[in-house]
């Protein structure tokens, strides 16, 4: 799902700098395009660069943590100043275009981007942690799991004891 929607997302950003670089889809207010210019020039170029990164999932954090910073200036440039409240200033969808920027910043692009096939062959075997590696800073999700393993009869694996001082760092 994080891979679709993140190509869900560069896909209708990009769209954004389609129309403010090449006037497709037109629309009722454009403003020809001149490089020169912070908008559409500078701008039109981030959301039409950055959406098709985005879409293919290439220098994912790198390129989603400008995204959102160009969100965030959008906003407080162009929404803010036409009143408080986004619903009223217009500024929704660069508010939630930012905090989906940052979460991409976060979590990175997905099973289904560029990032994960070009990244290095041991990064990629990376299996995900057990419940158990994560769920210890959880005490409710222990015993939530605990709790439904007992009502459905489900023998939990343990895992094995290590010795003291065993190294158990995985071998290179």
């Amino acid at each position: 799902m994080l891979s679709l929607m993140r190509i869900m997302i560069g896909l209708l950003f990009m769209e954004h700098g389609l129309a403010k670089v090449f006037d497709f889809p037109h629309q009722q207010n454009h403003v020809p395009f001149v490089l020169s210019g912070l908008n559409p020039g500078a701008q039109g170029l981030i959301e039409l660069v950055g959406g098709f990164l985005l879409l293919l999932g290439l220098f994912m954090r790198p390129v989603a943590f400008v995204l959102a910073g160009d969100m965030a200036v959008a906003y407080f440039m162009a929404h803010a100043p036409r009143g408080f409240f986004p619903l009223l200033n217009g500024g929704e969808l660069a508010i939630v275009y930012c905090f989906v920027f940052l979460y991409f910043w976060l979590v990175g692009a997905g099973e289904w981007s560029l990032d994960r096939l070009l990244a290095p062959a041991t990064e990629r075997a990376g299996v995900a942690p057990s419940w158990r590696e994560v769920a210890p800073a959880e005490p409710w999700m222990v015993a939530r799991v605990q709790g439904r393993a007992a009502r459905e009869n489900v023998r939990l694996v343990e895992p094995a004891p290590v010795a003291a001082g065993a190294d158990n760092r995985p071998a290179r």
